[in-house]
């Protein structure tokens, strides 16, 4: 009896150590690239998918139900050499929804600038704290990006960590020749994704973030009308980002992932109870305006 005890008990002790953050699928196509070897992209699958949910990115134990879902499409355009690709990286994270079967897009991008080497069947090797290979940068700044907005839902302010791990990635990052690390480079890529996010002028999105998901989603299957009270306070929140950074990064890459769920959840409700929030919408998110136009007439 005692013999077994100490065994669970160890058993206890050791389970944690297996709970990595992740439910990640990796997906690697290549419409335009014809080889020889097609076998390279199931292994480059096996390969990310092996870094991204074997590894154990913070300190904190996650149950196999609270993993995080994580989609990456890797889409490569062109291959110069054997080792060597270039193409663009479908990062989509849903959150799901408390007491429903429903899960929530929180992000939904296309990293354009997606350059690296790869060997066949090599192992990812990954530091936080210094700059091993384009591949392994790229993945793992998104890991921690994820992990910050999933933080963000569930705590206020809950991803700081994790975003601050986001930026010291792309800080090591600045030294190399490979695109998406640098701020002058454009206004859409890494670089801004992390700086934008860790900006006091970009505070009011994280808040959003949390009272969208965390006292919106969570609670309209209890309170419909209090979760998408929240849900509209939210939004409104984001107005002084749109007057000070029309047109950022951070709010497009939002609606994209947000456009679609906010139609469907306020169709049925009362013009009267959606005006606000559709004049709201077609000022900050003008490219989505026939969607929220749709969202009024209910359909």
């Amino acid at each position: 009896m005692l013999r077994t005890c100490l065994i669970l008990f160890w058993l206890a002790c050791l389970s944690p150590l297996r709970a990595q953050e992740f439910n990640c699928s990796v997906t690697v196509i290549a419409p335009q690239v014809a080889i020889g070897e097609p076998r390279i992209w199931k292994n480059l699958e096996n390969t990310v998918k092996e870094f991204m949910n074997s590894r154990r990115w913070t300190g904190r134990n996650y149950a196999p139900q609270e993993r995080i879902d994580l989609n990456l499409l890797f889409t490569i355009q062109n291959q110069p050499s054997l080792d060597r690709f270039e193409g663009t990286l479908q990062v989509t994270y849903t959150r799901p929804v408390f007491g429903t079967g429903y899960s929530s897009p929180v992000i939904d991008l296309v990293d354009n600038d997606v350059r690296f080497n790869y060997l066949d069947n090599t192992v990812v090797e990954f530091a936080p704290d210094r700059f091993i290979s384009n591949l392994a940068s790229i993945v793992g700044f998104y890991a921690y990006f994820v992990l910050g907005l999933d933080g963000d839902t569930y705590a206020p302010l809950g991803g700081t960590d994790a975003y601050n791990l986001a930026q010291q990635v792309v800080n090591n990052a600045q030294n190399s020749p490979e695109a998406g690390w640098k701020g002058f480079e454009g206004t859409r890529n890494r670089f801004w994704l992390i700086d934008n996010q860790l900006q006091a002028l970009f505070r009011p999105f994280r808040e959003c973030l949390y009272t969208y998901h965390r006292q919106g989603m969570d609670l309209l299957h209890t309170d419909m009308a209090e979760g998408l009270k929240n849900i509209s306070s939210s939004i409104e929140k984001l107005k002084p980002i749109h007057q000070a950074r029309p047109a950022s990064y951070t709010l497009q890459v939002f609606f994209y992932a947000k456009a679609n769920e906010l139609v469907e959840l306020y169709k049925p409700v009362p013009p009267q109870d959606k005006t606000k929030l559709y004049n709201t919408l077609q000022i900050i998110d003008p490219a989505n305006i026939s969607k929220y136009q749709g969202m009024m007439r209910g359909s």
